[in-house]
């Protein structure tokens, strides 16, 4: 039987002692009849016909046993130590059988023929042993069971010639013997030496294979991780390739890659750590491989993000990565603690969205990140009109590229107004760029190019200057709202730059606000705060903007350094909404709690700003009191409000 492809010795043995004892039974065979043959005309007929003949059939039977045909691999291990056993004993009967027929045959005949004799007897003994070489045993036990009896006859028997001739037999039979032994002992230690390199190549083969599996396995999950992803895609594509080769249309069979990110998911590990992060992400893992089973393949690819695989189009693997964009928000324990968290994702389709891998995945994460933006918690496949945003979005980096920041970007403000004295307490400084080639391009996209072109920080230090510049000419009772970035906070020396123009410019920075939204502080939490303390000590306040529509929780606004918090403008447009409304009235008693102002977003009707006054907060900012204006206008606005405003400050 075969171990992991090794033979055991019992049947490494058996199957050599298979190509070694046929060819012993023929010699057998044959000597013995030539032994008779030479004593036919003195030897009784019983002796010269008889017992050869049941001799050399028996000979035949054994060859004919040995000789035919087995499945090696299926030969069991006892099987053959029982096979071998058998051989022995039957071994030992056959010598004697041979051995006595031939001491009565050397009754007759002449000196000649009884020297043909001894030799048989001699051949007969050193054909068995050297071919019973791998089973010593049954060598051993016949050569000396045979020569030992033939030295007594010899001794008995006499004369002195046949006894030498008896005690040299047996002292060459001894020294084979001894030989014997070495060369078994060889064969064993070869076979062991085989064996354990089989088992070394082996072991290397399931290390090999294991290494490549961990290679392409996440180990957190266990599921398939972004190397083995992006192999499965290879392969689906050129399958699909092939399909066209064979087919002859323009197109193979269409399959689609999907992915997802969690929302909400960067909140949940700084609140309970990491080690409880990684064991959500685990539950989550699990849980969108069975949502997956049959339907698709699944893989982490790095992060809160992950992978799928769809053998369907668009509309089909839309629908499933949806169904497992809703099995992320199933609330998990963690601890003692119910954590939910969601999920948003984009779908691309081969041919339709990409012909390569890298466009495939890319139009993906396209799709991923306007339902991030537009649609959170569902899933969008990439179509047509995303195509045209791509373009859209080269053009304006192209644009970029080429633009002259002095003269092409520049800064309007929106007034924050005070509920008390309807009069501006704050301006916001909001970035526009109007390009020659690409036309109006709105403010998050002009910074997410910038960052993309890696001319983030010569863009937000050029805003800062613009903006630094309009707070002193402006009155000085109003302060100055600037925007900053995730990339800016994750860049310490754009907090350098904008520290060290505070200092040349002599600019109060008591009258500065620096906003950030919810999103900005995911990527980095600990280096966003700490580049924010930097600004708060220079005296500068820190405001939350766009509050309510990320993921911040209590533990994280207690180790924000905040100010301000700017509550969303959606907030002001379900106002109607009793609901809303409590929401509203818990957020302003929180931010009284904690010290913290509060201003709400978008106000574009009066009822809107009555209701705000009624729940009790003090700042407003919309388009209702104040569109965003160049620095010339908002001059004049807040100069017929100028006395007003002084007594009341965010």
């Amino acid at each position: 039987m075969q171990r992991d492809g090794q033979l055991e010795l019992p049947v490494a043995q058996y199957l050599r002692l298979r190509r070694h004892i046929p060819p012993l039974y023929g010699v057998l065979a044959v000597n013995a009849g030539a032994l008779a043959f030479t004593h036919r005309h003195t030897a009784p007929l019983y002796l010269t016909l008889v017992i050869p003949c049941l001799l050399v059939i028996a000979c035949l039977q054994r060859i004919h046993v040995w000789a035919r045909p087995i499945d090696a691999e299926a030969i069991a291990t006892e099987e053959a130590r029982r096979m071998m056993r058998r051989t022995t004993w039957l071994g030992v009967a056959m010598a004697l059988g041979f051995l006595a027929w031939a001491l009565v045959l050397d009754q007759y005949g002449t000196a000649e023929q009884k020297g043909h004799v001894v030799v048989f007897i001699a051949a007969t003994v050193l054909a068995c042993i050297f071919c019973l070489t791998h089973l010593p045993r049954a060598a051993a036990a016949i050569g000396v069971i045979v020569i030992g009896a033939f030295t007594i006859y010899s001794v008995v028997v006499g004369p002195e010639e046949r006894i030498a001739m008896a005690l040299s037999i047996g002292l060459v039979t001894a020294l084979i013997l001894f030989v014997i032994r070495d060369s078994f002992a060889s064969f064993v230690h070869l076979e062991e030496s085989r064996s354990a390199l089989i088992e070394g190549q082996r072991r290397a083969e399931r290390l090999e294979a294991e290494s490549a599996r961990l290679a392409r396995t996440d180990a957190l999950t266990q599921l398939p991780n972004r190397r083995r992803f992006f192999e499965d895609v290879e392969q689906r594509l050129a399958q699909a390739r092939s399909e066209t080769g064979r087919a002859g249309t323009g197109t193979g069979a269409a399959f689609s890659i999907g992915l997802m990110d969690l929302d909400g998911f960067k909140p949940v590990n700084d609140t309970h750590g990491h080690a409880q992060g990684d064991r959500l992400l685990q539950i989550i893992g699990q849980r969108l491989a069975l949502a997956c089973a049959g339907k698709g393949t699944v893989a982490r690819l790095g992060g809160d993000e992950f992978g799928v695989i769809v053998p369907s189009g668009l509309a089909k693997a839309q629908a499933l990565v949806q169904d497992l964009c809703v099995a992320t928000q199933e609330a998990v324990k963690l601890g003692d603690t119910l954590v939910s968290v969601g999920a948003s994702g984009g779908v691309a389709a081969y041919p339709v969205s990409g012909q390569n891998a890298n466009d495939l995945f890319d139009r993906a994460d396209f799709a991923l990140y306007h339902a991030k933006r537009h649609a959170r918690g569902n899933c969008l496949k990439f179509s047509e009109e995303f195509e045209k945003l791509i373009r859209a979005d080269h053009m304006i980096e192209a644009a970029l590229q080429s633009a002259d920041l002095s003269t092409e970007v520049s800064l309007v403000f929106q007034p924050i107004f005070s509920l008390d004295t309807m009069a501006p307490v704050a301006v916001e400084a909001l970035a526009r760029w109007t390009s020659p080639i690409a036309g109006p391009v709105a403010p998050e996209t002009l910074m997410s190019c910038a960052e993309k072109l890696g001319i983030l920080r010569p863009l937000t230090l050029h805003l800062f200057d613009l903006a630094t510049a309009a707070a002193q000419a402006l009155p000085s009772h109003l302060r100055m709202s600037f925007n900053l970035s995730a990339g800016d906070l994750a860049n310490a020396q754009t907090v350098d730059g904008i520290l060290e123009r505070i200092a040349i410019a002599g600019l109060d920075a008591h009258r500065l606000v620096f906003e950030v939204t919810e999103t900005s502080l995911i990527a980095n939490f600990a280096a966003a705060v700490r580049e924010l303390q930097r600004l708060r000590a220079c005296g500068a306040r820190i405001a939350l903007d766009d509050f309510g529509t990320g993921f911040s929780t209590f533990n994280s606004l207690q180790r924000l350094p905040l100010d301000i918090l700017k509550l969303d403008r959606s907030f002001a447009d379900r106002m109607q909404d009793d609901s809303c409304r409590r929401v509203l009235a818990g957020i302003c008693s929180l931010a009284a709690s904690m010290s913290l102002d509060c201003v709400i977003e978008g106000i574009e009707n009066e009822t809107q700003m009555d209701v705000t006054r009624l729940l009790g907060f003090r700042f407003v900012q919309g388009f209702y009191l104040g569109v965003p204006l160049p620095l010339p206008e908002m001059l004049q606005v807040v100069a017929t409000t100028s006395a007003l405003s002084q007594s009341d400050q965010i």
